[in-house]
């Protein structure tokens, strides 16, 4: 303790000096929190976002994963809502969730354009989407009874491609399970849009009946496994795999494209940008001690002729460094830790990702285990820099540091 006061001591004596090291070490850590927090940030979007969109587990037919159809629904999942009921026994299944993808044409009568449809069961559908569906104009779908007309949504581009508003008239053609064309007249109840361009020219939605009744089939795409917690997928999909092993099963890592792009690239972007931040501490930190120790020569000399041990020199050293170290970190966190609540309230919208068209809010995540670890860095790389810096100083003959001018 007598060690420490007197490296706090030392540090204090030049104010100024000691002060901009301290800031410089507490603006590196508070952007290396910043930066990693914003990353965390939308590296847990972007995964909630790929599994609200698939599901966090998909079950489907053994060859759907793997081969191509040639006819609509040849590796059809039959018999699904036997398989639903089943699945959402586990208490850790939120919902199980059927889907029929299909594709076509859908035209106005006066231009056709091709789509890419989605049979969605309407009363939970809408509720797994959340935020990651935005709703334009008009409502989501709804169930509806025999005798109406059955309702469609459009994604943005589509429905300005078609010139449809909310009520106009649709015509729907595809191939049936046989081979044969069908068409079926559809309502626009609603525009929507779900921030990626090239899906928002082709994408639609319809209930899961009127797919199938366009279709002319009975079974559905995939089944989409939703849980109540992201982390436990693994788990349950090692479980259901070995439970189901007569489906193909894939988990929303698995195709999730688009989060893994991404993460890549704010992989490599940010963690260029924390080790040049840290570099800058390093150096900031370096150059201040060696100035501190080249005017403290003769007192190095001095304390070495009374019989101080070289490595108590760098000791004390090392313990100066601890203290500005321990300084900078600590406000570096309360910058971090302020900007994180701070975005909270100012409701800052960021350009949006590669391949995206919506913007989204900024904000940065504040963990313990990023603070923890970003701080014993910062520490060590402090530590280090005295520890190279002192290491020639207490092992300078004592003549020669003594008479150091």
């Amino acid at each position: 303790m007598k060690w420490l006061w007197f490296a706090y001591k030392n540090v204090i004596r030049n104010r100024r000096r000691s002060l901009m090291t301290v800031l410089i070490t507490a603006v590196g850590t508070a952007s290396v929190l910043i930066s990693i927090g914003f990353a965390l940030y939308t590296y847990d979007s972007l995964r909630e976002m790929s599994a609200r969109e698939s599901g966090h587990i998909v079950i489907a037919h053994p060859d759907y994963f793997d081969k191509e159809e040639e006819t609509p629904m040849e590796y059809g999942l039959a018999n699904n809502e036997t398989l639903r009921q089943r699945i959402e026994k586990d208490e850790r299944v939120r919902m199980a969730i059927p889907r029929l993808q299909f594709s076509g044409l859908i035209t106005n009568g006066d231009k056709s354009v091709i789509f890419s449809g989605t049979g969605v069961d309407e009363e939970v559908e809408f509720y797994v989407k959340g935020p990651f569906l935005k709703v334009l104009s008009g409502k989501i779908l709804t169930t509806q009874s025999a005798t109406a007309e059955p309702q469609v949504m459009l994604a943005k581009n589509l429905a300005k491609q078609l010139n449809a508003k909310i009520g106009s008239s649709l015509t729907l053609l595809t191939t049936t399970t046989d081979g044969v064309l069908n068409a079926l007249d559809v309502q626009v109840q609603g525009i929507f849009s779900i921030g990626v361009p090239e899906l928002d020219k082709r994408m639609l939605l319809v209930a899961l009946p009127t797919a199938q009744e366009l279709i002319v089939t009975n079974k559905v795409s995939t089944l989409s496994v939703y849980l109540y917690e992201t982390e436990q997928t693994a788990i349950l999909l090692a479980e259901i795999a070995e439970q189901y092993s007569n489906f193909g099963i894939q988990a929303w890592w698995q195709q999730a494209y688009f989060y893994f792009k991404v993460k890549a690239l704010y992989n490599r972007i940010f963690g260029v940008l924390g080790v040049m931040i840290l570099l800058i501490v390093f150096f900031a930190v370096t150059n201040t001690l060696s100035m501190t120790i080249v005017e403290r020569t003769r007192e190095t000399g001095t304390l070495l002729a009374l019989g101080t041990l070289p490595r108590q020199i760098v000791r004390n050293f090392v313990l100066e460094a601890l203290i500005i170290g321990i300084a900078g970190t600590l406000l570096g966190m309360l910058f971090a830790a302020s900007a994180s609540f701070g975005v909270i309230f100012m409701d800052i919208q960021m350009p949006p990702p590669p391949g995206r068209s919506e913007a989204y809010p900024l904000y940065i995540y504040a963990s313990t285990w990023l603070y923890s670890i970003t701080t014993l860095i910062v520490i060590t790389l402090c530590i280090g820099a005295a520890w190279i810096s002192s290491r020639k100083a207490a092992n300078k003959p004592i003549v020669e540091a003594l008479s150091h001018v």
